[in-house]
């Protein structure tokens, strides 16, 4: 066994045994994850949802998640359940505020709510960027008063993509269809979630895109993916998600601590990247 797979073995091991090898490999990094969910988590109301997800936070060093969509999650939800949606991830902000942002969840299949929603939760409430789903593949031209919205007030998008090899959803977006997006609005900051699945060939399809960010999670922590998003990217434009609570913490935070990478690029990584992406955002909402 070389040394770089025992390094990487040890890491993993310590991911799932307990927090003293990580706090030594984090060290003094806020780590910021992009892709935190209420779903699939125990309890009965938002809050204790929330409070449940901090519980794992702290075992593994994370500081802050950006969180988005409630409970029970509809892949089409019609404007009373979006904003229920909305107002349970409100609530767990509340409860939780040093330690949580929100994604406003939209659907572009209701546009003129949709709006209303964006401005009700981030441009007058504490949500800091946009969650898009499978309602719409995000190339159709409805998501583009959305993506207008979100650029006026610098808020970045994240969208769930996938390349299924039997298939997408017929509101599934793939990475192709971020990058349609991204060339129609330059400015806007879109994350390709989960960067495709299938990342070797989402890295290769938004490489040309600049504008377009890829966040690792969701996929099995398999290696490779972070070592050649920043070698075709750039660790600029990568960013950490877990998709917590449908997947651990502990097995998308792997990816990063199990790379082969230099400590500036895993430090942008694991919320430098981020944290630039919000600043705007977050300097006109009075937070730090």
């Amino acid at each position: 066994m070389s040394h770089n797979q025992l390094s990487r073995r040890m890491v993993l091991k310590s991911l799932l045994s307990g927090p003293p090898l990580m706090s030594a490999q984090i060290g003094s990094t806020e780590v910021w994850d992009v892709h935190c969910h209420l779903t699939s988590v125990a309890g009965e109301t938002p809050e204790a949802r929330m409070t449940e997800l901090v519980r794992f936070m702290d075992r593994l060093g994370i500081h802050r998640v950006m969180l988005s969509l409630g409970f029970p999650l509809l892949e089409n939800p019609p404007p009373r359940q979006l904003r229920e949606e909305n107002d349970q991830v409100l609530r767990a902000l509340r409860r939780w505020p040093k330690r949580t942002l929100g994604f406003v969840y939209l659907n572009p299949n209701h546009v003129d709510f949709s709006l209303e929603e964006f401005n009700r939760c981030v441009r007058d409430g504490p949500m800091v960027g946009v969650k898009l789903w499978v309602a719409k593949r995000c190339n159709a031209p409805e998501l583009d008063p959305i993506v207008e919205r979100a650029v006026s007030f610098q808020a970045p998008i994240l969208q769930h993509t996938w390349l299924k090899v039997n298939g997408n959803g017929p509101g599934e977006s793939t990475p192709f269809d971020i990058v349609e997006l991204a060339r129609r609005h330059p400015r806007a900051m879109l994350i390709c979630g989960h960067t495709g699945g299938d990342w070797e060939r989402g890295i290769r399809v938004v490489r040309a895109s600049k504008n377009v960010w890829v966040e690792i999670a969701g996929s099995d922590p398999t290696s490779g993916l972070v070592e050649m998003a920043v070698r075709e990217l750039g660790a600029e434009r990568v960013i950490y998600g877990s998709d917590a609570g449908g997947r651990s913490f502990a097995s998308q935070l792997g990816k990063v601590m199990g790379a082969e990478l230099e400590t500036r690029a895993r430090n942008l990584i694991l919320g430098g990247n981020l944290r630039q992406m919000l600043a705007p955002m977050l300097r006109a909402k009075g937070l730090a």
